[in-house]
């Protein structure tokens, strides 16, 4: 259970924190202590340093010797907020603690939603208010203040709507509508947050006991502030610990110690300082015991003795330094003429071998000489037999190629020849067909006037018109079949079957453009000029006819092979 002394009233918190801070540096837990035993002022910077200085803290802003330095602390652990968990430390010189709400959220507001319990309803505050403004939060802190509850909720109600958001360890209940609950651990604190501004409803009543709007915010519990400290020493701990660890590891060795002078260990040392295998700690030993001052007229002797030995030693592995140098050098030379003789010896091999493969190369090219020399003269001979071939292949050649260009300069001016006598014919025509265009005209300017003064009717003057038209067909006919030619290729024989069975499905005939269009889509690259000259050459397959008066006046060709069988 959280004590009454620290979370009742909220306005006497100030006060109450060097209460708090002296219980915990006597480990007396949650016990209250009175203002009136503590004999330090709360202004006294000094004695403020002090006091945090004795609980392993630093104080905020104020001057003083820290008892934990900056080197012995755990990542994460920074001795000047006092605290891991990276919520902002507590200044306990500042008047009205905890009283100044934190800074609007930057975020985008949460939706709330309704919750439904079994004994209660929470409903959501308008969104459009400000959210409720909450305390500045203390370090380590599991306990929360829930104000505004109703006037008959019990702790069972309280307990139900707030173990939602995680396990509560005590509930203490005043009788003025609030009360405070400690949970396990500090982030469910955040959670029983989140409820404040929601307004609580017992069951279905309307009545005024059976509602309220909670507030919840962030309680000062000494247990809390407790709980938080010795954790906080307990990283201290660990860190020095790990720190002297790390130092005690890249720590240098230590060098052995050298034992006191004294005639015995005097005697032992000139026994080792003869011996090759321990002479190199011997004389360690010895240098020390001079340093030290351990050379008087009583030990001169033996010192002088030990000096002797040393020396004689020293000079001895000198001349042995020596003699081995000496070997080096020998060994050095004989290794020197011996890779001289085997460089020599190798080369000598190696001139001797290229000597003949140079040798060998000379003959081989030689020979390869005179056969290039036998192949040019082949050659020779080849190339002068295969001139007179080839020259004799292109006379031949050019003779059939001027005889094939003769013959087709005789088509080209065969075809030239039939091109002229049909321009002449096709000029006849023209100038034909002009004149039976007058002839018709001045037909028709007659017919015209007759119809005018007589007053025929509209068919008297088709039935002359056809009569007119059939007349210059005949003649038109006569001429065609006077200038009709055969078949010349097998194109224009196909394009003739063509035609006759456009022509059969049609049988009122189709103008020439209607023709031309149809035969376009088989061959685009067909005139209706060379239609209309194909259909002239063939007056007995295919007629011509006018239809229409005027302006209407229209030419069609109509098929007229089957009308020739059919008489016959």
């Amino acid at each position: 259970m959280v004590d009454a002394g620290g979370v009742e009233n909220i306005t006497q918190l100030p006060q109450e924190l060097p209460q708090m801070m002296a219980a915990a540096a006597d480990g007396l837990g949650s016990i209250a202590i009175d203002t009136t035993q503590l004999n330090m002022s709360v202004t006294d910077p000094t004695a403020w340093a002090t006091a945090m200085n004795n609980l392993g803290m630093v104080p905020v802003g104020l001057p003083g010797q820290q008892l934990v330095s900056d080197s012995i602390c755990v990542p994460g652990f920074d001795p000047s907020l006092n605290m891991m968990t990276g919520i902002t430390p507590i200044n306990p010189m500042i008047p009205g603690l905890g009283l100044v709400p934190p800074p609007p959220p930057t975020e985008v507001a949460v939706v709330k939603e309704i919750i439904h319990c079994k004994s209660c309803t929470l409903f959501p505050q308008n969104p459009n208010l400000p959210p409720p403004s909450t305390r500045e939060r203390p370090p380590g802190c599991k306990t929360v203040f829930v104000g505004g509850l109703p006037e008959n909720a019990t702790e069972e109600i309280i307990q139900e709507v707030f173990e939602q958001c995680g396990d509560i360890t005590a509930i203490r209940k005043s009788k003025k509508n609030f009360c405070h609950i400690r949970f396990a651990e500090e982030f469910m604190v955040d959670k029983a947050i989140y409820l404040s501004g929601y307004r609580m409803r017992l069951g279905s009543s309307t009545d005024k006991k059976d509602s309220g709007r909670l507030h919840v915010d962030f309680a000062q519990a000494r247990d809390d502030f407790y709980e938080w400290e010795c954790k906080q020493r307990m990283r201290a701990r660990e860190e020095r610990h790990r720190r002297k660890l790390e130092e005690d590891r890249l720590r240098p060795p230590s060098p052995p110690a050298i034992m006191h002078y004294s005639e015995h260990e005097a005697a032992l040392l000139a026994e080792k300082l003869k011996d090759d295998s321990k002479f190199s700690e011997a004389i360690t030993v010895l240098l020390s015991w001079i340093e030290r001052g351990e050379v008087n007229r009583r030990s001169a002797n033996q010192f002088y003795s030990m000096v002797q030995s040393a020396n004689s030693h020293v000079r001895r592995l000198m001349n042995e330094k020596a003699t081995h140098e000496q070997e080096m050098e020998e060994a050095k030379e004989n290794f020197k003429n011996a890779l001289t003789g085997i460089l020599t010896q190798s080369l000598a091999a190696q001139a001797y071998a290229l000597k003949e493969e140079n040798d060998s190369l000379r003959w081989q090219l030689d020979a390869y000489r005179n056969e290039v020399e036998l192949l040019k003269q082949e050659k020779e001979q080849l190339f002068r037999t295969e001139e007179n071939l080839t020259k004799d292949q292109q006379l031949q050649f050019l003779q059939q190629t001027m005889q094939g260009m003769q013959q087709q300069l005789l088509t080209i001016q065969e075809e030239l020849n039939n091109k002229k006598s049909e321009l002449e014919q096709a000029k006849e025509e023209q100038s034909h067909t002009q004149a039976l265009l007058k002839v018709l005209q001045e037909q028709l300017k007659g017919t015209k006037e007759l119809v005018e003064t007589n007053g025929h009717s509209h068919e008297d003057s088709n039935e002359i018109n056809v009569l007119t038209v059939a007349l210059v067909n005949q003649d038109r006919e006569n001429n065609i079949e006077k200038r009709s030619q055969g078949l010349k290729s097998e194109k224009e024989a196909l394009l003739i079957g063509i035609i006759s069975t456009f022509l059969h499905v049609h049988p009122f005939g189709a103008n020439i453009e209607y023709l031309w269009s149809y035969m376009q889509q088989l061959d685009s690259k067909i005139s209706a000029n060379e239609i209309e000259m194909l259909l002239m050459r063939l007056p007995r397959m295919f007629k011509q006819e006018f239809t229409g008066v005027g302006a209407t006046l229209e030419k069609r060709w109509k098929l007229c092979a089957f009308e020739g069988i059919k008489t016959t």
